[in-house]
């Protein structure tokens, strides 16, 4: 689960960590009494958005000006006047893709001297199962363009969990960033405040970028991105309650109140599957055969028929999919349900489109019969191969 900005600084401030003072603002309205709330001189109004690239973003109206989703303000009024040019408004970055999207909220805050940009992240390495501290003196916008043309710029290593963040991981940071003085000494304190929030909250990332110098010498976390570990958002309420659910695909979301994994993606074959596993290789053999997965969906080892009627129309409601492959390998998961849940989905949504089901294992018998005497228009198959070139042919005719 992933959070805006403005909540991810309240962490922060909450920790100790330092951040600038802002104001979040979701009305027009709103927008000058927030600024006014804050110091200036310069005031910095930001899209809040979940993805990253919004300085160097655009946005799709003409009205809502060409600065990107990060503005100056030198004035309450001008800060106001940004804010109003960004609510509702369609942003485009790399991350978004073309779709963009829509901004709700804005964030107003002070601005700040800035003396040198810095990068700083937390991440869980799969590699070695530990949480990592990725840090480089190339902090800002370009840290995906240093990261592909001069890795040797970024310092990366992994904490031991027996021993936990020690000063001397504080310390060899502050080093390969080239801080000096009493730099050191905050870098050292900053970096266990931001490994104590990371694991007291279960997060998977959390990325400063810039961590910066200011003018005075001072390190603050100027931005700030952190995702969290979804299977364990039930040990926080607090943080289940910053999600918003707009920021989310509608698919994934109704997905999610099923207890159903679901992933959209760019293709025209729908998937409903039992088992990750099963799903990336019924994915796989689909792009071998010539065309490309619209979703990966597992419906897990004790789907229910409502869950899988639910799967089913989440994957029709996906004007992309021009053809459904439903694999299923009955172990726990009874294949009779599967087909009685595919069924009672069909009847609802309707069938637009070529369906073509494997069904093998438990009750497969059961299953195979329950679709034969359906009268809908199903495509058998044997086998996964067999399932999936029969389905990619009737999709490209």
């Amino acid at each position: 689960m992933n959070i805006h900005e403005y909540q991810a600084k309240a962490l922060l401030r909450d920790y100790g960590a330092p951040v600038s003072d802002g104001q979040a603002v979701f009305k027009a309205e709103e927008a000058k009494t927030a600024a006014g709330h804050l110091d200036g001189p310069l005031w910095v109004v930001k899209a809040q958005i979940h993805a990253g690239g919004r300085g160097k973003g655009h946005f799709k109206e003409a009205d809502a000006g060409d600065k990107g989703g990060v503005r100056l303000a030198k004035s309450v009024e001008e800060a106001a006047q940004e804010a109003k040019r960004m609510l509702g408004r369609t942003l485009v970055t790399k991350q978004t893709g073309e779709a963009g999207k829509q901004v709700g909220r804005i964030y107003i805050e002070d601005g700040s001297d800035i003396e040198r940009e810095l990068y700083l992240a937390l991440l869980v390495d799969r590699g070695t199962s530990r949480i990592s501290f990725v840090a480089s003196t190339e902090g800002g916008m370009d840290i995906e363009e240093v990261a592909e043309k001069t890795p040797e710029k970024i310092l990366s290593f992994s904490v031991d969990p027996a021993t936990g963040y020690q000063p001397y991981h504080g310390r060899r940071i502050a080093f390969a960033l080239g801080l000096t003085g009493q730099q050191v000494k905050q870098c050292v304190k900053l970096m266990e405040t931001l490994y104590r929030l990371f694991t007291d909250k279960d997060m998977e990332m959390l990325e400063i970028n810039p961590l910066i110098v200011t003018d005075k010498g001072d390190l603050k976390c100027l931005d700030a991105k952190m995702g969290f570990d979804g299977n364990a958002i039930y040990r926080h309420p607090d943080i289940a309650s910053l999600r918003d659910e707009t920021e989310e695909d509608p698919k994934e979301l109704a997905a999610s109140k099923y207890d159903l994994n679901y992933i959209a993606l760019d293709g025209e074959i729908g998937c409903m599957v039992n088992g990750a596993g099963l799903a990336m290789a019924t994915m796989d053999i689909i792009k071998l055969y010539g065309a490309e997965p619209a979703n990966f969906l597992d419906v897990g080892g004790g789907a229910t028929k409502e869950k899988v009627t639910e799967a089913f129309k989440i994957i029709t409601s996906d004007p992309n999919v021009k053809g459904i492959l439903v694999n299923i390998f009955g172990g726990i998961m009874r294949c009779d349900v599967i087909a009685e849940g595919v069924i009672a989905a069909v009847k609802e949504v309707g069938l637009k489109v070529p369906l073509v089901v494997r069904l093998e294992g438990t009750n497969v018998e059961k299953g195979k019969e329950i679709i034969s005497n359906s009268g809908l228009d199903v495509i058998a198959a044997d086998d996964l191969k067999d399932g999936a070139q029969k389905i990619v042919k009737a999709v490209k005719g």
